[in-house]
């Protein structure tokens, strides 16, 4: 991702608006309870994290398994101009609104981006760049602009050109393709499992057992890894995957990822581990 800065986080140029506009509520990914709108009590006065480097020792893990795609320094320096809800309290209500809309569609960004790099999808390459160009032009608009956008609706287009996407590269794969889109997989034993191919977008995969499993240019968008184990777990060419879906996730170092993304830090070094 290094090529595409716009869509990575960059903390230093933020508000720290995932530490405020956003609320939380204590369960196993939070030790507090939080309101939207309210100041994390981490959250120094220079915008940065008191505990960032023991965020999952101090019962924070929430945090460390998310991404704003680069939504809170495009709000922070372009939509504001730079002036933080401290230094002008009366735009903080419009700053926290702005924020999760602009989250949308950056995560809308970072799928176009990938989408157009896939080559069995070039003849949808035009329709996917014009939606790319106009989730840019979204983001360059005003808070009161973007606060009133029909985000919904804008995602389902893009979602449209995404899955038909989705549909071209997973054509290339030989052998019957599983279709688990949305499905319940919750704790499901599926070690060693075949699912190249596979839709399973939106899937429900909290704690599954994906030991050994193979994962090649599975359809990934959405589907939910926390606690998922894809220790040995072959993700080659894996459709719209994200740093946060691995955040959740265990995994090691015998777990195969595509190239653009990074190996958790909280991974076991060692296979198996």
């Amino acid at each position: 991702m290094s090529d595409r800065p716009n869509l990575l986080a960059d903390c230093e140029n933020c508000f720290g608006l995932c530490c405020v506009a956003l609320p939380f509520a204590v369960s196993a990914d939070f030790a507090a309870d939080k309101r939207a709108g309210e100041p994390c009590p981490n959250l120094r006065t220079d915008f940065r994290c008191g505990i960032h480097t023991r965020l999952r020792d101090k019962g924070f893990r929430g945090c460390t398994v998310y991404d704003c795609f680069g939504a809170g320094q495009q709000v922070s320096q372009v939509t504001f101009g730079g002036k933080s809800w401290r230094e002008d309290p009366g735009s903080a209500r419009s700053m926290y609104a702005a924020f999760p809309v602009m989250r949308q569609l950056h995560e809308l960004l970072r799928y176009l981006t990938d989408a157009l790099t896939m080559e069995p999808a070039r003849s949808l390459h035009g329709d996917l760049r014009a939606a790319l160009d106009a989730t840019v032009r979204l983001t360059e608009s005003d808070a009161e602009t973007l606060v009133e956008l029909d985000v919904a609706a804008h995602r389902a287009g893009v979602n449209e050109l995404l899955l038909r996407t989705s549909e071209l590269v997973r054509a290339g794969v030989r052998g019957k393709r599983k279709e688990r889109r949305g499905a319940d997989l919750m704790g499901a034993k599926l070690k060693a499992a075949d699912l190249r191919g596979a839709n399973l977008r939106g899937a429900c995969l909290i704690a599954a057992d994906l030991r050994g499993a193979d994962l090649r240019t599975a359809d990934l968008i959405g589907a939910d890894f926390r606690d998922a184990d894809l220790r040995g777990a072959d993700l080659t060419g894996a459709l719209f995957l994200t740093q946060p879906q691995l955040n959740a996730a265990r995994g090691d170092a015998a777990t195969v990822l595509p190239a653009t993304l990074a190996r958790p830090s909280h991974w076991s070094a060692a296979p198996g581990g």
